[in-house]
């Protein structure tokens, strides 16, 4: 506990525009990692376009690492195929939470993110006060497949007892 940080919740929204790995279609599910924790979506069957808008939580110790996101298309009597990664960094997202900020009004756009050639996002990315809480949406264009990109919100937990930011 001596070395968490606190914990980070990934909302993974939706899957936009998805390679097909099964015909005409694909049963697609989401990947997180971050250092050894590994955490998976449910699988979304027969879609190119899914609505996952699942959370998933993963304990902060070391800010620096990445966050690599993978997709794949569940397959019954095979290996799953990949369809897609892509990697971002949360270092944006915990300098705007410690600044600390309260009594904004909501929708609030703390700071940008742009898309370049280090990170792997679509669209810019905000980093916004929203309902009491510092949340940033992000679009990610996956990498290493023909087309898809990925819908994911980040919000932030403080867990007691923890070193905190």
């Amino acid at each position: 506990m001596e070395h968490l940080l606190g914990l980070l919740r990934i909302n993974v929204h939706k899957g936009i525009n998805l390679a097909v790995r099964d015909r005409t279609t694909s049963d697609p599910y989401v990947v997180i990692r971050m250092g050894k924790q590994k955490l998976k979506t449910r699988v979304v069957k027969k879609t190119l376009n899914p609505e996952w808008n699942e959370d998933l939580t993963l304990s902060i110790a070391d800010p620096n690492l990445p966050i690599k996101l993978e997709v794949y298309d569940k397959d019954t009597f095979s290996l799953d195929d990949k369809m897609g990664d892509a990697e971002f960094e949360i270092k944006p997202f915990l300098e705007a939470i410690k600044m600390r900020l309260g009594g904004l009004p909501s929708g609030t756009i703390i700071t940008r993110v742009h898309p370049n050639r280090e990170n792997c996002l679509a669209e810019e990315s905000r980093i916004t006060w929203t309902d009491n809480k510092v949340v940033q949406n992000m679009i990610l264009r996956l990498c290493n497949v023909e087309r898809g990109e990925v819908e994911l919100q980040l919000q932030w937990i403080d867990v007691p007892g923890s070193r905190g930011l």
